[in-house]
């Protein structure tokens, strides 16, 4: 066994004993550390060896050789260990092969398709999952992982170019709309209500068939777009109310004159005065200028009858040979005839003003004022004869 330098036998023998249950020790605490797995089987051989090598010539008084069969039975748990690693490792290749091959599918599917904002995400999420994978046997692993960044890089191709289209598309709507507003500027104070309420539907119709740009140039431009629509059709509808409230007043102001006609001209006691009034008040009538259109054929007919009364007054007389009835029938033209003058002179005013709402409106008051001269010039005509 060796020496004990100035030690006793029985000291001596116990240091030797010592060192038998340190190997002891070590031994035990393999079987433990095998047993549990904690070692790979790799390292539980490479322990086992060095241990067998150092048990049989180690200096130490115990049962080496039951050291040495108690490592020679961990031997078949260690291959039992490795053959079950083997078989982990086979089935974690296994699933990590089908779990590429699953990606790289999908990853195709991506491609082919054209999801073109959660593509994007979907693909990192597949390249962290295929980056914690193991790796399978080279080649295959290879294979895959060639599938996988060709289909990764087909879709980012044509993701690149979808999105250049886009934007080409978001360019050329920018622009087509940014016309549309310039034009629009130009009609916004506009107050040919009626052209101009047209040109703004044809320039809607255009702005929807232009289609969208970018979200943020998108809104920015209908919102200036939209001012000037409303700005031009709020000063319509205020042009309008004002328009309304003036020939409200126009027609309460004709009432009042037709009233009052009825009352003190009718019936016909003297044709003079009853002539002479009718043309005094047609010169306030005409001075309250247009009306409700729904209120016109009504005026007209009183206007009419108050006409008819007096003429048919005027003929009486004339057949009672009235001297002045031929004057005032001349008269009667010559009123007509200027308030005609006036009427078509303010009609081509309103027509070279773009207003062709008023001139259309005048040029209806004009008909209505023809047809009463042509049947003063008959009275007249009817003087000469």
């Amino acid at each position: 066994m060796g020496q004990v330098s100035d030690v006793g036998p029985d000291e001596a023998m116990a240091f030797f004993v010592r060192r038998f249950e340190g190997l002891q020790g070590e031994v035990s605490l393999l079987v433990q550390r095998i047993g549990a797995g904690a070692l790979s089987p790799e390292e539980g051989r490479k322990a086992i060896a060095n241990l067998k090598k150092t048990i049989p010539t180690a200096n130490a008084v115990g049962d080496l050789e039951g050291l040495v069969a108690e490592l020679d039975a961990l031997v078949p748990m260690v291959d039992e260990q490795s053959e079950a690693r083997k078989a982990e490792r086979a089935r974690l290749v296994e699933e990590a092969r089908a779990a590429k091959e699953a990606m790289v599918a999908e990853a195709e599917q991506l491609a082919a398709g054209t999801d073109w904002r959660g593509g994007v995400n979907r693909f990192r999420v597949l390249l962290d999952r295929w980056k914690a994978l193991p790796r399978i046997n080279k080649s295959t692993d290879d294979e895959l992982w060639h599938q996988f960044s060709a289909a990764r890089t087909t879709y980012t191709r044509r993701r690149k170019a979808q999105f250049a289209e886009w934007s080409e598309q978001n360019e050329s709507a920018k622009s087509a709309k940014e016309a549309i507003i310039a034009e629009a500027e130009a009609l916004a104070d506009s107050t040919d209500w009626g052209g101009t309420s047209a040109a703004f539907r044809d320039l809607m119709t255009r702005w929807k068939a232009v289609g969208p740009a970018d979200h943020a140039s998108d809104e920015a431009l209908w919102r200036k777009f939209r001012g000037l629509q409303d700005r031009f059709f709020d000063a319509r509808t205020a042009a309008h109310a004002e328009q309304d409230n003036q020939f409200k007043a126009n027609l309460a102001g004709k009432e009042a004159l037709l009233e009052e006609a009825e009352r003190t001209l009718l019936p016909v006691t003297d044709v003079q005065a009853a002539r002479t009034g009718l043309r005094e008040m047609l010169i306030k009538y005409n001075q309250f200028g247009m009306v409700p259109r729904s209120a016109i054929h009504s005026l007209d007919s009183r206007l009419r009858s108050i006409e008819d009364q007096i003429r048919s007054a005027e003929e009486e007389q004339w057949r009672r040979s009235d001297p002045q009835a031929r004057r005032r029938a001349q008269d009667t033209v010559d009123m007509f005839t200027a308030q005609i003058d006036k009427l078509a002179k303010q009609a081509d005013t309103a027509e070279a003003k773009g207003d062709g709402k008023r001139a259309s409106m005048l040029r209806e008051s004009i008909k209505t004022y023809s047809l009463w001269r042509d049947q003063a010039a008959k009275a007249l005509d009817e003087f000469r004869a």
